[in-house]
């Protein structure tokens, strides 16, 4: 569901009336004219269970806005909860008797601008394991600046995360599109989303001059960001059949390349690069191949890497319309909601949790 008031008692009841006693999941886009202390208060007043966090924008069918407010209805809850301390590691992640034969799923927004999102989502695994399938995104704001951005009943933080498990199955897909341009390398020094050193080398005079010989520009670190958007950095790991990626942002002054997202020492690595179409697809993919394998869906989400904007331009209405079609061609009833994120959170293949970049993750709920 989509709303575009933003008086707090007004969004806060028409989320009671929406999801009656179920949850509400949030996700607000940045521009969004609403105080969410108030916003809280409202929905406490309300009796309303929810979590929700602050994203550059918001999806909405085949629409995207910085401004509005969109709700999932989460049924079935297990439990609900603020995680705080996330980069201090100071927290701890309730204990669970799943049910034999039942499918869960775990939705969690998190602070996309922290560190030690990586140690969080590990940990998230370590308690529940391929128990439950695994959503969700990095909240926050487009510029950048760490701020409050995920809430609950408890109140508005930063360096945070809101969790919510649910008895309910899902069909998750992940894709991105992006193809390796050179490599690989090994991360012979990082400090948790700093890559300090390729293969004992200074790592911005590699990325550069493969950066260089593929675009024909020249490559500075004070027009790194005109670059790195199309050419991402690609994790390597075994067991899965496609790169975990990683944005990288800015360069340090000792030549450092600074991450949206972990990147551990030994990790190896290629460039990347990737043209439109193969964007395209990539969503493409990943949304039929759950569509196909979904059979009752009930709620659809999605969550795409605000990068993906600036790398399709125009063209991203089409990575929208892939998603968006093949949903309402099989369940014409379901809106398709979600967001544009800072780093992307999913369990695909083996089950294990990622904490992606520039990928698109879509979800189906049953």
């Amino acid at each position: 569901m989509l709303l575009t008031n933003e008086t707090p008692e007004e969004v806060a009841l028409s989320i009671k009336n929406f999801v009656e006693n179920d949850t509400a999941l949030i996700s607000i886009g940045e521009e969004t004219n609403t105080n969410i202390e108030e916003l809280i208060k409202a929905l406490n007043n309300e009796g309303v269970s929810f979590i929700g966090a602050i994203f550059p924008m918001i999806i909405h069918n085949d629409q995207i806005s910085k401004k509005g407010i969109v709700i999932h209805r989460l049924s079935n809850i297990v439990y609900l909860s603020m995680v705080k301390n996330i980069s201090k590691q100071d927290y701890a992640i309730p204990s669970v008797d799943f049910k034999p034969g039942s499918d869960y799923s775990l939705i969690t927004y998190v602070d996309g601008l922290t560190s030690n999102i990586s140690v969080f989502l590990s940990k998230l695994y370590e308690n529940y394991g391929m128990n439950t399938n695994y959503i969700g995104g990095g909240a926050g704001s487009l510029s950048l600046k760490q701020a409050p951005c995920v809430f609950s009943k408890d109140g508005f933080f930063q360096d945070a995360a809101v969790v919510c498990l649910t008895e309910t199955k899902s069909s998750i897909g992940v894709k991105h599109g992006w193809e390796k341009l050179d490599g690989p390398f090994i991360v012979t020094k990082a400090n948790h989303n700093t890559i300090e050193e390729i293969n004992w080398e200074n790592p911005f005079n590699i990325y550069k001059k493969i950066v260089e010989k593929d675009s024909g520009g020249t490559v500075t670190k004070e027009n790194f960001l005109d670059y790195s958007g199309r050419y991402p950095i690609g994790i390597i790991k075994d067991g899965i059949d496609h790169h975990i990626v990683r944005d990288p942002l800015t360069v340090e002054n000792d030549n450092a390349i600074v991450c949206i997202g972990h990147v551990e020492e030994n990790t190896m690595i290629n460039i990347m690069k990737g043209e439109n179409d193969s964007l395209l697809n990539a969503a493409k993919m990943a949304t039929e191949e759950i569509v196909s394998k979904s059979e009752d869906a009930k709620n659809a989400m999605v969550i795409d890497c605000i990068t993906r904007v600036f790398k399709l331009k125009d063209d991203f209405k089409y990575e929208l319309e892939n998603v968006y079609k093949p949903i309402q061609d099989k369940y014409p009833d379901i809106q398709v909601d979600g967001a544009l994120t800072l780093g992307e959170i999913s369990s695909y293949g083996n089950g294990y949790i990622e904490f992606y970049n520039r990928t698109i993750v879509v979800g189906l709920f049953e």
